[in-house]
């Protein structure tokens, strides 16, 4: 079988124009596992509500972090397509969840290569219903309907593999060389409390206390997204031996009155101003390519959260989003498998 590699990642309006944003915001809203209420619900407070008042303000704030070349989201995410391919010897297409790059076009390009072994690597180290599951879901019924005789793997969440929070660690230490801090913030994105139970595989032992997560060798974990945020934290705090005080874990980017993941990070940075911590870092592991969460909502919004309240010195610790060992770890992932699949051929 030949064989090929679909790197996925969230998606971005095509640009900066209200008219795109509505666009962009209608197709990720209205996705059942983003907004996971009835349709009727759902349609009424995408297209009755949110579609008529909010994309006007996204696009400001989209206005505020574009690039010359583009949505960062999508250059970064070509620069590391790029660094990949230059690795490996197989074609590496990538694609959208939403947006104009979608799915089908990225299996399409890959399909009219000869391809018909596909690795889905979706771009989020943490597993959620609203990020890797959409993915998944969407490519089986998109090959299902359109490449019946492509086969799709995946890699699953990789936030615990070593080489990963290696990786991830490195960056942070790089970042804040030589720069002195009291505080270090790991900020997530946030997805609301019900998606962590609907995907809770234990039949309801989860109590959204906090204490399964760490508990050790549960299945369940599989699919716990907050266990996984917990855990990365964890991980990467050991790995540059922080102490206990130091830093902490927070949730980012809720929508609507639903409870969602807690501690809020935009209450926390605020929190922590109060307290009087006057220099602190924010990191921002749930994603690997900076977006508007974290070049608007992070470093803009979040840093004059934290000078309202007295802060300092504000330190954002960019994504991996290109980085060249990032690269040769998805390109070392991609090897294995060609190898591993190649031998038992």
């Amino acid at each position: 079988m030949s064989k090929g590699v679909l790197l996925v990642n969230l998606g971005s309006p095509d640009s900066t124009d209200p008219k795109d944003v509505k666009k962009y915001l209608g197709e990720f809203l209205m996705d059942p596992r983003v907004i996971d209420v009835p349709l009727w619900a759902r349609t009424l407070l995408v297209k009755g509500i949110i579609l008529n008042t909010r994309p006007k303000k996204s696009a400001e704030a989209y206005k505020k972090i574009w690039w010359d070349e583009g949505s960062p989201l999508i250059v970064l995410s070509e620069r590391l397509q790029k660094k990949v391919a230059d690795r490996t010897s197989i074609p590496i297409g990538l694609a959208m969840r939403y947006g104009s790059m979608n799915i089908k076009k990225g299996l399409q390009e890959l399909h009219d290569k000869g391809v018909n072994e596909v690795m889905i690597i979706p771009l989020y180290p943490q597993f959620a219903m609203a990020t890797t599951e959409t993915i998944l879901v969407l490519a089986e019924k998109l090959q299902k309907e359109h490449f019946p005789n492509m086969k799709l793997v995946d890699v699953p969440a990789f936030y615990n593999k070593s080489e990963y929070i290696e990786i991830l660690s490195k960056s942070i230490t790089e970042k804040l060389e030589g720069i002195e801090y009291e505080y270090l913030l790991f900020s997530y994105h946030g997805v609301p409390e019900r998606h962590i139970r609907k995907s809770d595989i234990s039949n309801g032992n989860c109590k959204m206390d906090g204490k399964c997560c760490f508990k050790k060798g549960s299945e369940q974990h599989k699919f716990c997204y907050r266990h996984q945020c917990e855990m990365t934290t964890v991980q990467v705090a050991k790995k540059l031996g922080l102490k206990n005080g130091t830093y902490s874990t927070s949730y980012q980017s809720r929508l609507g009155f639903d409870p969602w993941l807690k501690p809020y990070t935009d209450r926390t940075i605020e929190r922590m101003g109060k307290e009087g911590i006057k220099k602190m870092a924010i990191v921002t592991p749930a994603f690997v390519s900076d977006c508007l969460e974290t070049l608007e909502e992070i470093a803009m919004e979040g840093e004059e959260i934290f000078h309202e309240v007295g802060g300092k010195e504000f330190t954002t610790i960019p994504c991996l989003n290109d980085r060249d060992d990032w690269a040769d770890l998805l390109a070392n992932w991609v090897n294995e498998w060609v190898t591993v699949k190649t031998q038992t051929v």
